[in-house]
């Protein structure tokens, strides 16, 4: 009950506060550009935190530390792919994207080419990668209830069983996040993600040091009782527990390697290609203040992710797999165990486990919230500025951008000179649409991650990463580098890309009941039983909870369809730009200089 009370007072306040600089911020809001990008007024440190709290999630701070803590050295893979991915997006795109774009991804896609079909398919990418990111954080916030609350299973709080109370939770997130963009737009959103990853950093500091301090710093003893806690022994801290295991067969045993490969290619090479993490380099004045920005996200980024090493190995050694297994057997509440197992052991006894649990859980909320605030202003963005004013509306919406002909070759920031003011009523239009967007997209951010609910939550991130690089990076990289490329393989790439990784998903073991050429069939209960996705081939009815074996196999056996998809999303679009003859050699010349040098950009 105490653990219950003070984790609502802390989620009051924490809410009454990220409100609070949200209605600041939006008194700051006086044009389209400082909805879309905060006006540029952001230096490369507050940028930079901003990132870090855009980028750590719930997929880092509560997917990552249950990987871990259940997996044990295979969950590293995520830390470090997290992170290395952050090399990719500085060398080849910070730069090049802040000083080619204006407000989203589209900008620098369409600069060369024909708006309206690439703008089309750039909205569609956007929406789509960033509502499975989105699923990814309110999942996470509905694993955090139950546990935070107090709620077993037989018993309710307020009338709301667990499950019951992990959908309102997501409901709640969804209308906060709504909020946040409608109101505050990227300051506010900005100024809540330094809050946030401040929080963060604190509070995963804190525990780090707890954790060491527990095993008097000597780490082997850490690692040692984790193995022993896990109930795998020495597999525990050996590659093999999850990914690229030994198995019947030498060609099942190729097909778990190539997972863990797919898996590690998408998260190194998606990062580069999430919308929300590209429309943050637009927030600063000039490529210096951009570069610097991701070095220091890279800094407060690296930091972290070392410090979930310790979180992982701290839960399953202070709270135990079992434990943290029956809670929650995706392992999402592993890190809010932790918490409460620390205070325990350091402030004393249930009073202690509870404080510490409350600001934990306070801190996992911040979290998410800024985080789902980022990812709904990144589509709803996109679709104002993209779909509406440069497709539907052909720039009429929009025209203050100074691109005149409506479906021809031409830049969203050719224009970059005239102002806002210069037509005030479309530009407004174009904002309100946006603020309008963000209802649709939070509505359904909603109804998919109640269906999604019992999923890992740094596997829905890592499916996201995955159609990022498929379906955006090659179009990205190749409208910077290729001087050939065009209209034609911009569409063909995003949309080979994008819908390659989506069928894959959809044809993966995580929508067959987990049943691969690796991984024998799921039992489910009765109840689990619609989230199986394959005919029920027997049934014992004994009681209200009777196993139900899904034996159908799934028909690709990759997790992560990353191995797959990212491959075709770069041959769909080279193959497009080859059989098009289409060519804007100036424009690409115009692109280069302004890409490497600023020159022209606002």
């Amino acid at each position: 009950m105490l653990a219950r009370n003070l984790t609502l007072i802390l989620f009051v306040v924490l809410v009454a506060v990220t409100l609070g600089i949200t209605i600041w911020a939006s008194r700051q809001n006086r044009t389209a550009a400082d909805f879309y990008d905060g006006g540029r007024s952001f230096s490369g440190f507050q940028n930079g935190m901003a990132i870090g709290g855009d980028y750590m999630s719930a997929a880092s701070f509560l997917g990552i530390a249950g990987i871990i803590a259940l997996s044990g050295y295979d969950g590293f893979l995520y830390s470090i792919g997290f992170l290395v991915a952050w090399l990719v997006a500085l060398l080849l795109v910070a730069e090049l994207m802040r000083n080619s774009g204006k407000y989203t991804m589209g900008d620098v896609l369409s600069f060369r080419m024909r708006q309206r079909p690439v703008r089309t398919a750039a909205s569609l990418s956007t929406l789509v990668v960033s509502v499975f990111y989105l699923l990814a954080q309110m999942v996470g916030a509905g694993s955090l209830v139950a546990l935070l609350l107090g709620i077993k299973e037989g018993e309710t709080f307020l009338g709301m069983t667990p499950e019951n109370a992990k959908i309102v939770t997501i409901i709640l997130i969804g209308v906060l996040m709504i909020v946040y963009v409608v109101i505050g737009g990227m300051k506010g959103t900005t100024y809540v993600q330094i809050v946030k990853a401040f929080m963060l950093m604190l509070g995963a500091l804190v525990m780090t040091l707890l954790v060491f301090a527990a095993f008097k710093f000597n780490l082997s003893d850490l690692l040692g009782s984790a193995a022993t806690k896990s109930g795998k022994g020495d597999a525990f801290l050996q590659p093999g527990l999850k990914y690229g295991k030994e198995l019947a067969t030498p060609l099942m045993t190729t097909v778990s390697k190539l997972d863990l490969i797919s898996l590690g290619l998408a998260l190194v090479l998606g990062t580069a290609g999430l919308p929300h993490i590209l429309i943050r380099f637009y927030t600063v004045p000039n490529a210096k203040a951009a570069r610097k920005s991701v070095v220091w996200a890279i800094g407060i980024i690296g930091v972290f992710y070392l410090m979930t090493l310790a979180l992982g190995f701290g839960a399953a050694a202070l709270v135990g797999a079992s434990e943290i297994v029956k809670q929650d057997p995706s392992g999402n509440t592993a890190a809010p165990q932790l918490a409460k197992a620390l205070g325990e052991k350091y402030l004393g006894g249930e009073v202690g486990g509870a404080l510490m649990l409350a600001v934990i859980a306070a801190v996992a909320f911040a979290t998410i919230l800024a985080v789902v605030a980022g990812l709904t202003l990144a589509s709803s963005s996109s679709l104002a500025h993209d779909l509406y004013a440069n497709v539907f509306r052909r720039k009429k919406a929009a025209s203050s951008d100074g691109v005149k002909e409506e479906d021809g070759v031409g830049s969203s920031t050719d224009g970059v000179k005239q102002e806002d003011a210069a037509q005030p009523d479309a530009v407004r239009q174009e904002v309100r649409v946006a603020r309008y967007s963000a209802f649709g997209i939070g509505a359904l951010a909603i109804v998919l991650a109640v269906f999604a609910r019992s999923l890992n939550v740094a596997f829905l991130v890592a499916l996201a990463f995955a159609i990022a690089a498929s379906a955006n990076l090659p179009a990205i990289l190749f409208s910077l580098f290729w001087r050939r490329f065009n209209t034609r393989g911009a569409v063909w790439g995003i949309y080979g890309g994008l819908l390659s990784a989506v069928l894959l998903v959809l044809l993966s073991p995580i929508m067959w009941g987990g049943a691969s050429d690796t991984q024998p069939a799921a039992k489910l209960s009765a109840k689990q039983a619609a989230t199986c996705g394959v005919p029920v081939t027997s049934k014992a009815v004994s009681n209200a909870t009777a196993l139900i074996s899904c034996t159908a196999k799934a028909p690709v056996p990759l997790s992560n369809p990353g191995l797959i998809s990212i491959p075709l999303g770069f041959l769909f679009a080279a193959v497009g730009a080859l059989t098009s003859r289409e060519r804007d050699t100036k424009k690409y010349a115009e692109l280069e200089v302004r890409a490497l040098t600023g020159a022209g950009a606002h």
